[in-house]
């Protein structure tokens, strides 16, 4: 009699337990965590695409007139490129340059009438109003070896700076053709970058046994 009880009780329970088990309908269904396999390559391993650069001259400039203009009068051109920052840079050291011919050219013509007056090819001055008679009697006791010698100098470090100016009005011609060559010329690249980190320079100590010292430093790379 109990076992038959004891068997009707356990399938009531079962029976029970069965019918609260329902199933949640608003239930979000749980992910699988499975991943399926990409036929794709991962980003890193996929090579970079590199885009061309793209120049987009000014037609309408002309390098002709610019080389033309620098020719006649320095710094024309670089007006012409709008590049006035160029006109000072050009003019001080033209002028540094035309101020050096402008000295060795007057104690040139100095020391060579001193030089004439040692030869005896001209009369020395006899009178303060002579020309150079200061310099002649402040001279007296120099040797003429000296004063050929610095004759001779000022006439090279004249020389010199003329050839100085002359090339300094050809870079500047040159410079302005270059400029105008590629004015307004722009890239259009995705491809510019600059990479800056740490780094450790080792520095070797020679005649020693010891090893070098590591110097901190900073190291900069430039991508194009």
């Amino acid at each position: 009699m109990y076992k038959y009880l004891l068997v009707i009780g356990f399938i009531i329970a079962f029976a029970f337990t069965a019918h609260a088990q329902r199933i949640d309908t608003t239930r979000a269904p749980k992910a699988d965590t499975v991943r399926k396999a990409s036929n794709t390559a991962p980003g890193s391993f996929a090579p970079p695409i590199k885009k061309e650069k793209e120049y987009h001259p000014d037609s309408t400039h002309s390098p002709h007139k610019a080389v033309m203009r620098s020719l006649m009068i320095p710094g024309w051109g670089q007006l012409y490129n709008r590049s006035w920052w160029w006109v000072p840079v050009i003019y001080g050291g033209m002028g540094l340059l035309t101020s050096a011919v402008i000295f060795n050219q007057h104690y040139y013509t100095e020391f060579v009438t001193l030089s004439k007056y040692r030869r005896g090819s001209l009369p020395a001055p006899t009178k303060p109003t002579d020309k150079y008679y200061a310099e002649y009697i402040a001279y007296t006791g120099i040797p003429d070896q000296n004063i050929y010698d610095t004759v001779d100098g000022y006439r090279r470090n004249r020389d010199l700076s003329i050839l100085g100016l002359l090339g300094a009005w050809g870079i500047q011609t040159v410079q302005a053709y270059i400029d105008a060559k590629f004015i307004n010329a722009y890239t259009v690249d995705n491809n510019l970058s600059m990479i800056v980190t740490p780094t450790v320079i080792n520095q070797p100590v020679y005649a020693q046994s010891v090893n070098g010292s590591y110097i901190p430093g900073v190291k900069i790379t430039f991508t194009f």
